[in-house]
């Protein structure tokens, strides 16, 4: 079986968790998905069968879209509303200074990775060293916030308190952390500030209108969950194609060069005329 997934991951569940789950409903052998969300975090989560894994590494570097809710005045030890609260402000925070906090963070940032993350320090995870009270020097990382808009939006609490919160909408490159950039944007507002809620809504080309849910899947017979698979092809809509004839794909497919009146191009996608097949993908340089 080989194809492309496109899950709704639910809340709670880790990205690994929900892959199982999915891989077992639809009987595959072979799966990975391409973008790690937190157990707190839902949305756009691309799962990959079969042949479609080959391409995962693809999609793992796209730019990304996040809807997330952060609570203002309070910061806590995670960046989320798992951790405990360290520090509380006041909050005194206007739609002109939140604007203009909205492009500071605008375009190319830095960040220091978060401990709550699966980084790697000398083979072991920066979450592993949190649980165990230690915090280890991470260096700053640069990413690019593409798009960003945040607004105002007052809440109430489990136990009927009211607190103001901002909803951001980021567009942002691989790599980016959310959780910080809620953090860095409350510290920038004076008062500090951690994520309630965080949704991916887009990933490349694939948006949440186009995304399943667990639940769905559950519930359908087995072809109609074979349907739900995308082609593998899904994963390459920026590469070029190039369709093979006769003894062109047997050559291809054992390593050996092709030549053709094609343009220069750094990512092709390469076919089989008939019958009609992705056979890998390639790059055209005129020698």
């Amino acid at each position: 079986m080989h194809g492309v997934l496109l899950l709704d991951k639910p809340l709670g569940l880790s990205s690994n968790d929900a892959l199982q789950k999915a891989k077992w409903l639809l009987r595959a052998e072979k799966a990975g998905h391409t973008g790690t969300l937190d157990p707190l975090a839902t949305g756009v989560l691309p799962l990959c069968f079969g042949a479609a894994t080959k391409f995962s590494q693809l999609h793992l570097d796209a730019d990304k879209t996040y809807l997330a809710t952060a609570r203002l005045g309070q910061r806590t030890s995670t960046g989320d509303a798992e951790g405990d609260v360290i520090d509380t402000r006041p909050v005194a925070v206007d739609d002109a200074l939140l604007q203009a906090v909205v492009r500071r963070f605008t375009g190319p940032i830095r960040q220091v990775p978060p401990m709550h993350s699966a980084l790697k320090k000398d083979g072991k995870a920066l979450y592993e060293y949190a649980r165990e009270g230690i915090e280890v020097e991470r260096p700053a990382r640069d990413v690019t916030i593409l798009e960003l808009k945040a607004a105002l939006v007052p809440q109430v609490a489990s136990d009927g308190a009211a607190f103001e919160a901002m909803e951001i909408i980021a567009k942002c490159s691989k790599g980016t952390y959310i959780r910080t950039l809620g953090e860095d944007m409350g510290e920038a507002l004076g008062c500090g500030a951690h994520l309630t809620a965080l949704r991916r809504v887009a990933t490349g080309d694939f948006g949440i209108a186009q995304c399943v849910t667990l639940a769905a899947l559950e519930a359908m017979s087995e072809d109609e969950r074979l349907a739900c698979l995308l082609p593998v092809d899904a994963l390459l809509p920026q590469h070029t194609r190039v369709t093979l004839e006769g003894e062109n794909v047997s050559r291809f497919l054992s390593g050996v060069r092709r030549r053709g009146d094609w343009p220069d191009a750094s990512q092709v996608a390469v076919y089989q005329a008939e019958p009609k097949a992705l056979l890998g993908v390639a790059h055209i340089e005129k020698k």
